[in-house]
């Protein structure tokens, strides 16, 4: 199947500038990054594309032959490309990645974009960062409401206490890797392009355990029950996710530890339904309080509150308690709580209740006009 145009891949012009060419490829990389779409092998597949596009088109010499000859300048066998092309080849797309988004080499996280995104940038040299956690945590809504500190247990790969994360059995070293001569890289001819890779036997590093730790066989990292306390703001809600820096997985070869993502879910409450901040209830009253008028207990988050019902109360009317929701979590106003009354009728009666209604119908004349006059007066048409 033909390759897809480079240019086409980035979505820009063919005489499209450096600058251009940089501001293209990061869309496309933040767009099909592993990271924004974990398991998806179309997007990792398109990430490795529009790297290795961008990897051809940044390099003068490269692009000009890509623009003389197409794919075939880099065709083992392809067809005859410039005299004299420089070396440099095709990369880690995550290098590239890292080189546009400032994530860093050397060892260091350089910040930038790609540090601010995904939570720290790419070592090199054989490092590799920790991957990054998530924990579910089910929370009550009083405990969303007031701030909590719990205790979570959770399994993750921490740095060896054996070999100390290098990876080698006490009393034993590394070694200068044989393949690559200790440069990490290794080069490979393709036709008249020389292309450098990352050294398959040492993974960049240069140096390869001449006996590998017993205790984690060489990867510097063990499985470990890990506990932590962790403090859960008030006003946190369902898909809060709080970050815990440093508590992911420990990385390689002096690699920088990954983060800890604690996602929230707030279990459903037995009378209150949160919309916002605000919080939502029913409160069941009786007919005589709803025509009389009185004053309640209602409940709220915080303990009782006094509610005042109008003489004449409807069913479906609703009343509010300012400030009785949800604190906010970003240091606002905090939510109202929202009670609607139902007025109860009973459904059966004693002989003496159903006399003093019987009454009230006759005194009153429900009687004769069991309806409502204005519900009448538009639905008398159709008697």
């Amino acid at each position: 199947m033909a390759q897809q145009d480079y240019y086409e891949l980035l979505g820009v012009a063919k005489g499209a500038n450096d600058e251009e060419l940089k501001k293209a490829y990061r869309k496309k990389a933040v767009q099909f990054h592993p990271d924004k779409n974990p398991g998806n092998k179309e997007a990792e597949e398109m990430f490795k594309k529009v790297s290795e596009a961008y990897e051809v088109l940044k390099d003068p010499q490269k692009r000009a032959a890509y623009d003389r000859y197409g794919h075939a300048a880099f065709q083992q066998g392809g067809a005859a490309g410039p005299r004299g092309g420089g070396g440099g080849g095709f990369h880690d797309p995550f290098d590239i990645f890292r080189d546009v988004f400032g994530g860093g080499g050397g060892g260091g996280g350089g910040g930038g974009i790609f540090e601010e995104m995904f939570g720290g940038g790419g070592g090199r040299g054989g490092d590799r960062d920790g991957a990054d956690l998530r924990y579910d945590l089910e929370i009550t809504l009083e405990e969303a409401a007031q701030g909590i500190e719990k205790e979570i247990t959770f399994r993750k790969a921490v740095t060896c206490e054996r070999c100390h994360g290098n990876g080698a059995e006490p009393g034993s070293k590394k070694v200068t890797c044989p393949t690559c001569k200790g440069h990490g890289q290794v080069r490979r001819s393709g036709g008249i392009i020389t292309f450098t890779q990352t050294c398959p036997t040492c993974g960049g590093a240069g140096q390869k355990i001449e006996k590998p730790c017993n205790a984690c066989r060489g990867e510097g990292r063990t499985a470990k029950t890990t506990k932590l306390n962790v403090r859960i703001p008030a006003g946190v809600e369902t898909g809060s996710r709080l970050r815990s820096s440093g508590n992911g997985e420990a990385g390689l070869a002096g690699g920088q530890a990954g983060d800890l993502y604690i996602v929230i879910n707030v279990r459903e409450h037995e009378l209150f339904e949160r919309h916002g901040n605000d919080l939502f209830c029913e409160i069941p009253i009786k007919f005589t309080l709803a025509t009389l008028g009185g004053s309640i207990e209602v409940p709220t988050l915080t303990g009782k509150a006094s509610l005042k019902i109008p003489a004449g109360t409807q069913s479906g009317t609703t009343f509010r308690l300012k400030a009785k929701g949800m604190p906010s979590l970003r240091g606002g106003a905090a939510g109202d709580q929202l009670l609607r009354v139902h007025v109860e009728v009973p459904q059966s009666l004693s002989s003496e209740q159903r006399k003093i209604l019987e009454e009230f119908a006759r005194v009153s004349g429900d009687a004769d006009e069991p309806m409502a006059k204005s519900f009448f007066d538009k639905a008398k048409k159709f008697f």
